[in-house]
């Protein structure tokens, strides 16, 4: 399998390791697969059983080896058990799939050590990067954007591993305290914590601007954990391919996917798991009100928001009004037209956006690709909460209540089941949950005393060379 950019209209292919550690490619575009392997009922079948039989770990492990020719099977393998496997996630079943009613299933993601569905990527991301880089014995600075659960699960999956230090930058002010806590109150040598003035997609851009500085970027070895990075959207295929197992009898049925997005990683993986062949019907797209993706899907109008204009929610992982995941999705309808691709999201988007409303391109997103959207508001979240927990004694966090709310909006007219992804675990949205119920969330036992803990965070302007600098001093100090 060999990888291409979204921007590369030569087709320079490059190898799953090599762009595994580079983030963005050269051209300032995203990797991609130069096509999709597909699956087919007797793979599903065979899936089926090794799931049954041998757990989400094996199941993560074949997926993984479609796309993955440069490293050794039993490496793979290897690496998926260690990635995938109690006690760092919560149930043997790794991502358990509960049916609420007859229309609404909902697929648990947050049963890892930062209780949001981010670990589900970055424990494998971490085994990987530890893996490569001992086998190059090469090192890695990690420069990353979080708008809530990236930074603490990309933290907890990197920790004290060989040859990494992980630079993550924050919105100040923007996160919950919980998620905050998570994240400011490690205290590892390889950890650095950047609160920056400004919201995730200044952030976001930082780390872009950073990656673009190819002197920078090889002196210092700058590598991205941000969903930009192909390995995770691949990690994230899998377990679409394992709730469909588990939510199906056979390879006959279909399943539907609500999902909540901001920077379109989620629903990015459903996406490619969807042209493998993977027996998906819709896949649903749920904003927040910074609703830039509803407004793609509903007029085909890509117009992303400027900071003063992204508004912060109660949903706050969302809070997020350019999404980077979104080039790759354009540039499979376009038919992988790499040039325009390019236009579009290299000069385009920084004119303000750009338009795919014709009758063709609208008929191709909706029908061919199978997407559908929806918004929901802090109004909807609160009261998806509290009826989810009247009504079934389930408590859900904000994130998977707009999915769940905007599932409930196309329901009737969806003909499949449809399941929600659920974001993260209500103990990291106390105050929208008492808010909702009248009570706090549960707090599982593996975080409490977490709001107690001092907080180590270094506050930066919005700046990218200030960031630069900050890196910069922080790796010669620490090779001291």
């Amino acid at each position: 399998m060999d990888y291409i950019s979204t921007r590369d209209s030569s087709r320079t292919p490059f190898k799953f390791t090599d762009i595994l550690l580079s983030g963005l490619a050269p051209d300032g575009g995203l990797y991609m697969p130069v096509e999709y392997p597909r699956i087919d009922d007797a793979t599903l079948t065979t899936w089926r059983g090794l799931l049954a039989e041998h757990g989400y770990a094996a199941l993560a492990a074949e997926i993984l080896k479609l796309y993955i020719d440069d490293i050794p099977h039993d490496d793979i393998e290897a690496i998926a058990a260690r990635a995938y496997r109690t006690p760092v996630f919560e149930t043997e079943d790794i991502v358990p799939v509960t049916r609420v009613d007859e229309h609404l299933l909902i697929a648990h993601l947050s049963d890892g050590p930062t209780a949001a569905f981010k670990d589900m990527a970055m424990q494998l991301l971490g085994e990987l990067f530890e893996y490569e880089l001992g086998r190059r014995d090469e090192t890695i600075n990690i420069l990353g954007a979080t708008s809530g659960d990236t930074g603490s699960s990309a933290e907890y999956a990197m920790r004290g591993r060989s040859g990494i230090r992980v630079f993550m930058l924050t919105p100040a002010g923007r996160m919950t305290p919980f998620q905050q806590a998570q994240m400011f109150g490690l205290d590892d040598p390889n950890i650095f914590n950047v609160a920056l003035d400004g919201v995730f997609d200044d952030c976001q851009d930082i780390v872009k601007a950073v990656n673009a500085d190819a002197d920078f970027k090889r002196e210092y070895r700058i590598g991205a954990v941000n969903s930009i990075n192909w390995a995770r959207l691949l990690a994230q295929t899998v377990y679409y391919i394992s709730t469909y197992l588990r939510a199906t009898e056979s390879n006959d049925q279909k399943l539907s996917f609500s999902v909540p997005t901001g920077n379109f990683g989620d629903i990015c993986a459903g996406h490619i798991a969807r042209q493998m062949g993977l027996p998906i019907d819709r896949l649903i797209v749920a904003t927040n009100e910074n609703d830039v993706l509803n407004d793609f899907f509903t007029t085909g109008k890509y117009i992303p928001r400027s900071a003063a204009e992204t508004l912060a929610t109660s949903s706050p992982s969302m809070d997020i009004s350019k999404a980077s995941n979104f080039e790759r999705f354009i540039f499979d309808v376009l038919d992988r037209d790499a040039a325009t691709t390019a236009e579009l999201f290299g000069i385009k988007v920084r004119e303000g956006g750009f338009a795919l409303d014709d009758d063709a391109s609208r008929t191709a997103v909706r029908d061919t690709f199978g997407f559908l959207s929806g918004k929901s508001t802090h109004a909807d979240r609160v009261e998806t909460i509290r009826e989810t927990y009247e009504n079934f004694d389930i408590v859900v966090d904000p994130h998977t209540a707009d999915g769940v709310k905007v599932a409930r909006q196309w329901q009737d007219q969806v003909d499949t089941p449809i399941v929600v992804l659920e974001t993260a675990l209500p103990v990291k949205f106390s105050e929208t949950i008492v808010e909702a119920i009248g009570k706090e969330p549960v707090t599982p036992e593996r975080f409490k005393g977490i709001m107690d803990a001092d907080r180590f965070v270094t506050d930066l302007p919005n700046d990218a060379e200030k960031v630069e600098e900050f890196i910069s001093s922080s790796v010669q100090n620490s090779e001291k």
